[in-house]
């Protein structure tokens, strides 16, 4: 094992042993990295959530100037709750050149990577700033890539190009859908279960706005551009839970629906939500309000992240083409922080270590030949600092 491979692996073991789920904070992990980053001459600034618990970290090496190529990953992971893992989630495990714990793919890999690299790269910036971009809450919305870019719009820091590191098998992917998740709540009347007509059911309401969902999932198959990329090429829609409730004999008075959908047009997104908006107002509110006048329907929404939109023009794309040697570019269906550098005017792009067919899986795990193969783009990268 190299000396860079062997270092990279090290702080990937100490970011595996921070729980960085979403549920918990992220400051311990975020300091941890800062420290590591400042050791080499970085600027560093960190950005908390409003309430102090969670923060995003920004830092800079080389000139202070626009133009500079960002290197993007998020803190957070999934939760391992109700998974069966064959060791200890948050402690890493080698095994037949295979590295296992929970964000090993997802993205600690990458972030280990490119903070190994740090010191490395610092010698090499003298002409174009290379800056490191860490987030919070990734996984349930974009929250903290989101809050980011306001912290950097407000700075009038304008990087010029955006790498983001989810796991792509180090495959260069210039476009991806959008995520948009919601919360939709169901009030309604509870009462006692051998009298169902005398009260508003919420969990029957909640079933009847899921196969409403099932529905529009087929009708958004019809809808799929003839000249898309994307696997599937259709906008989907994902129930991801139904909850409610107290107990087999009493009329449930609340319920919700946790819910995304993925569009490829911007039209599918407002053809869903319009639809929706409509079943509810013209057929489920009315049956409910007719028993309980204060029965209600209500969509939190989540997250709506745009999807990262293929352009002619990437400079982004081109760099990592050239940096791996990748003679194609090409699309995903999941989701990553990409869209909001793009929607900045950040050109942008994905490629990072690892499978997504491990990612928020039991067992997850990344192969120490990928984190080898993000070392050496990195490594080629500094190419781009000192032209």
């Amino acid at each position: 094992m190299s000396t860079q491979l062997a270092d990279t692996v090290a702080l990937l073991r100490e970011l595996v042993a921070f729980p960085t789920i979403s549920e918990v904070s992220n400051l311990d992990m975020i300091a941890y990295i800062g420290h590591r980053l400042e050791s080499c001459g970085a600027r560093v600034e960190i950005f908390h959530d409003e309430i102090g618990h969670k923060a995003n970290l920004f830092a800079t090496i080389g000139p202070d100037r626009d133009g500079g190529i960002v290197l993007s990953g998020h803190s957070d992971v999934v939760p391992v709750a109700e998974q069966d893992w064959a060791s200890d989630p948050f402690e890493l495990i080698e095994h037949d050149a295979q590295l296992y714990g929970r964000g090993t793919c997802d993205m600690k890999g990458f972030i280990a990577a490119a903070v190994s690299m740090a010191p490395l790269l610092a010698k090499r910036a003298t002409t174009r700033p290379l800056h490191f971009a860490f987030t919070y809450d990734e996984e349930v919305g974009c929250l903290g890539g989101q809050a980011l870019i306001e912290s950097l719009r407000a700075r009038g820091i304008r990087p010029g190009v955006a790498i983001i590191g989810e796991p792509t098998m180090m495959r260069v992917i210039e476009g991806h859908k959008g995520c948009y998740e919601y919360t939709t709540r169901f009030s309604g009347l509870a009462g006692h279960g051998s009298a169902p007509a005398r009260g508003v059911n919420a969990v029957e309401y909640a079933v009847r706005y899921v196969n409403r969902l099932l529905e529009l999932q087929e009708a958004l198959r019809a809808r799929a551009p003839e000249s898309s990329r994307y696997d599937p090429p259709w906008t989907t829609i994902n129930t991801g839970s139904i909850s409610g409730g107290v107990a087999h004999n009493v009329i449930a008075s609340n319920a919700a629906v946790e819910w995304e959908m993925r569009p490829v047009q911007a039209a599918d997104a407002r053809f869903v939500k319009e639809d929706l908006a409509r079943y509810c107002e013209e057929m489920l509110l009315p049956r409910m309000r007719k028993i309980h006048p204060e029965a209600s329907i209500t969509t939190e929404i989540v997250g709506e992240v745009d999807g990262l939109e293929p352009a002619a023009l990437n400079e982004a794309r081109d760099i990592v083409m050239e940096l791996t040697g990748a003679d194609t570019a090409e699309l995903v269906p999941f989701g990553t922080e990409a869209g909001l550098f793009q929607a900045y005017g950040t050109s942008a792009v994905v490629c990072g270590p690892g499978s997504i067919e491990q990612a928020h899986k039991p067992d997850e795990y990344i192969a120490l030949d990928q984190v080898q193969h993000c070392i050496d783009m990195l490594w080629r990268l500094g190419d781009k600092l000192d032209a």
